[in-house]
């Protein structure tokens, strides 16, 4: 369909006696309903409006209905989804958009009311009934009032609302004031009230009442275009005075330049950068990359990106504390206060410090180390390295290398990411504002690797005393002394560390405490944190050493004295509570009413066996908790076919030595005098409880092999005697690692006689006297010399 479907020259709107069709096709509309006497044009699109247009085209008159639809949103096109009233309106220009969609001209010429619905479908069709009165109508004294109102109403809406003025003017140039009627119905059209109320005005037929409906409508118009004004108006202000202030501060900005009374925001900047130059001691190398960086910032414009690198560069390289160093302390004897006032025991670090400060003392200077504190969680690995600190009076600076991945977090990235700073150790440098701080690495054990680089790597030029005077970080792309700082790295076990890395450091063992220690850690230091952090006093709660004791063998047990002080924090805060509801007397905390506290032990004798069985003999383990003691059980069932087997989550390692045990006891039956019979006729299992924990390593040789030894002669061996060293296939007796771990725990299972392997004596006349205390030590070379002890 295109513009020729009509004729040029459009009909007469309507003529005054002309009768229109009383069926007519209609068309659904959904914003706003359309009045007589209004020239507008709407879309028609889908295949039933289209249908619609053509039905209404093929007539004489080019007459249809158009009517809106209840509910705006509505998609379907069906008479019960259509208000009841409408128009009736003449097709003057048809326009094609697309190939489903056209641009329909229409005059609207009279109300309707349906009177009755013909068919919905394929096109909506009614009889309606035409309100032909508004022509009839003779204006009265009334309405011309009502009219004169309306035209009130619509001088103060232009004012603020200058569409109200053209759209007058159209209406003035085709209709009269005087029809009031029409007047109500055009001021209707033109506001934007909802589709609703102006559906109202249509369906109001009375002028006087139309009239009415209408100067409500304008009354609420009014109001909005009243709340619009001012809204308009706050925002105009608002930007006129931030507009305002800001021309103002330029000027007065530029008035001060000119005057010299201020300086603009780069050469304020770079006066900073020159004045923290002045108060460093630069290398060569710093001075000159400092000096290329701030001939650059000057001539850069403050806005532009490469100004604000350069910036941040600058400030990195003028914040480190470059040739700044903190004065040591060399007094031994305040130093040796400071480590005693914080830690019990420890003898052997505290020794090793105390040489470290007496070295500087007499070279002048401490020069940087790489100190290594391995031992079991809560043993004071972290809390010594900050003692170490205030005994050289330097900074300390902790931070954790657990679960880094990542190579650049030591090293730093290149400035050409975006993002990019320095690694820890530079970042470290300017939070302690010396060259020379303690700088504590903890958990290097735990250290990551990805496919971001290998931190550990990265570590080797930060702990080389070789290399880290001259570290250079990836960011800073200039060479750092790190030589003068004391590293101080702590670790759980030595396992874990890359064997390079390890190798740049100095091992120290904390090994952890037997109870006489954990005893008086507890009495000196313990129980009054806690007492101090609950808000109590030593007059308010009283912990006898009987009570220390129970707490320590019945829910303390491990190498250091974290769950020993998380028991006390647990009876203070019992306590606690028990004065705030209040108590006022003294609560006095004994082994015989721990439980209430703490409840029933985690710990038992750590003796399962009360009476001695053969094959059943008591060995000594290490692990990364500390020392622990572990039995060997040995069985055997009677069977044709002979053989062995282990259980009890066995490692590797450990699943040979019971291999080499059984081989070495069964192969030297008679020079045992065994029952040559015996591993012919029996199947031997030997067990390691407990079966959920798994085991390795070849220390518990010689304790497999005794109680085979026991279970073959049927004899059970002494009591509280205990036993490590690693066994070879002909009886030699090689040493062990973990001397005084073991020494520890078989001390805390009561156990008064140790066999060690004999080139592990040195290490136990090391250890200190107050933990070879009670133990009577065997070292033996030999398998043999075992039997004349333990039977």
């Amino acid at each position: 369909m295109d513009d020729n479907t009509l004729n040029n020259e459009p009909k007469a709107l309507i003529l005054q006696d002309e009768i229109l069709p009383d069926i007519l096709p209609i068309i659904p509309i959904t914003q706003r309903p359309i009045f007589p006497g209004m020239m507008i044009p709407i879309i028609v699109t889908g295949e039933k409006m289209i249908n619609t247009m053509n039905a209404i085209l093929a007539t004489e008159s080019k007459i249809g209905g158009i009517v809106l639809t209840l509910n705006t949103a509505e998609k379907s096109a069906a008479s019960d989804v259509l208000y009841k009233v409408g128009v009736s309106a003449r097709i003057i220009k048809v326009t094609p958009v697309d190939n489903n969609t056209y641009q329909v001209m229409i005059t609207a010429l009279k109300r309707f009311t349906q009177l009755q619905i013909i068919q919905d479908d394929p096109i909506i069709r009614w009889k309606v009934s035409h309100y032909y009165e508004d022509d009839k109508i003779k204006p009265t004294q009334e309405l011309k009032t009502y009219s004169m109102a309306i035209i009130s109403s619509i001088k103060d809406l232009i004012k603020s609302n200058s569409l109200f003025q053209e759209e007058m003017k159209l209406f003035l140039n085709r209709f009269t004031v005087e029809d009031p009627g029409k007047l109500a119905d055009f001021v209707a059209s033109m506001t934007s009230a909802e589709s609703g109320k102006i559906q109202e005005v249509l369906e109001t037929f009375d002028v006087k009442k139309r009239a009415e409906k209408v100067l409500i409508l304008l009354k609420e118009e009014l109001e909005m275009s009243k709340i619009q004004s001012k809204i308009t108006k706050q925002i105009e202000e608002q930007i006129s005075k931030n507009q305002k202030e800001f021309f103002l501060k330029e000027q007065l900005k530029q008035i001060k330049k000119e005057l010299g009374l201020s300086k603009d925001e780069q050469t304020s900047e770079i006066e900073v950068f020159e004045e923290r130059i002045q108060k460093l001691k630069l290398t060569e190398e710093a001075k000159k990359r400092i000096d290329e960086e701030m001939d650059k910032i000057k001539v850069l414009e403050p806005r532009s990106p490469e100004y604000t690198v350069s910036k941040n560069y600058l400030e990195w390289l003028t914040t480190l504390p470059w040739g700044i160093f903190s004065e040591d302390n060399y007094e031994i004897e305040k130093a040796k206060k400071i480590l005693d006032k914080d830690h019990y025991g420890l003898d052997d670090i505290k020794d090793r410090i105390l040489e470290f400060i007496s070295i500087g003392k007499m070279k002048g200077n401490i020069s940087g180390s790489i100190l290594c504190f391995i031992g079991p969680p809560g043993v004071g690995k972290t809390s010594i390295g900050k003692s170490v600190a205030e005994a050289l009076n330097r900074k300390f600076y902790r931070f954790s290398l657990g679960g880094m991945r990542d190579e650049a977090e030591i090293k730093g990235h290149r400035r050409t990411y975006i993002g990019a700073m320095p690694g820890k150790m530079i970042q470290i440098m300017k939070v302690a504002e010396t060259s020379n701080p303690v700088i504590m690495l903890d958990e290097i054990d735990k250290i990551g690797a990805s496919f971001q680089g290998d931190p550990a790597s990265a570590l080797l030029e930060v702990l080389d005393p070789e290399q880290n005077s001259q570290f250079l970080d990836h960011y800073l792309d200039i060479r750092y002394d790190l030589s003068n700082i004391l590293f101080i790295a702590t670790a759980n076990q030595p396992d874990t560390i890359p064997g390079p890395l390890l190798d740049r450091m100095e091992i120290m063992n904390l090994s952890g405490y037997i109870a006489e220690e954990k005893i008086q850690i507890a009495k000196k230091f313990l129980v009054k944190k806690q007492l101090a952090e609950h808000g109590l006093n030593k007059e308010m709660v009283k912990v006898d050493t009987k009570a220390i004791r129970k707490i320590i063998d019945g829910y303390a047990r491990e190498a250091g004295v974290r769950s020993l002080e998380n028991s006390i924090r647990k009876i203070m805060r019992k306590c606690a509570r028990k004065f705030a509801e209040g108590y006022t007397g003294t609560v006095t905390v004994t082994d015989k009413n721990i439980e209430e506290f703490l409840g029933k032990p985690r710990f038992s004798d750590e003796s399962l066996y009360s009476e001695k069985i053969p094959g059943v003999v008591l060995g000594l383990a290490w692990t990364s908790m500390g020392g622990a003691t572990l039995y060997i059980e040995a069985t055997a069932s009677p069977s044709k076919n002979k053989g062995f087997k282990g259980t009890g989550q066995l490692g590797a390692v450990m699943k040979e030595s019971t291999e080499i045990a059984y081989t070495y006891i069964s192969s030297n039956a008679d020079k045992f005098k065994i029952d040559k019979d015996f591993f012919e006729d029996h199947f031997i299992h030997l067990h390691v409880p407990a079966g959920a924990t798994p085991k390795d390593g070849p220390s518990a040789g010689i304790t497999m092999a005794t109680a085979l030894y026991s279970l073959a002669k049927n004899k059970p061996i002494k009591k509280q005697i205990a036993m490590t060293g690693e066994l070879t296939i002909t009886g030699k007796v090689l040493p062990i690692g973990g001397v005084k771990e073991k020494t520890i725990a078989a001390k805390r299972a009561k156990v008064k006689t140790i066999i060690y392997p004999f080139e592990n004596k040195k290490d136990f006349d090391e250890l200190p006297g107050h933990i070879k205390k009670g133990i009577n030590a065997k070292f033996v070379n030999y398998f043999d010399e075992i039997l004349d002890i333990v039977f």
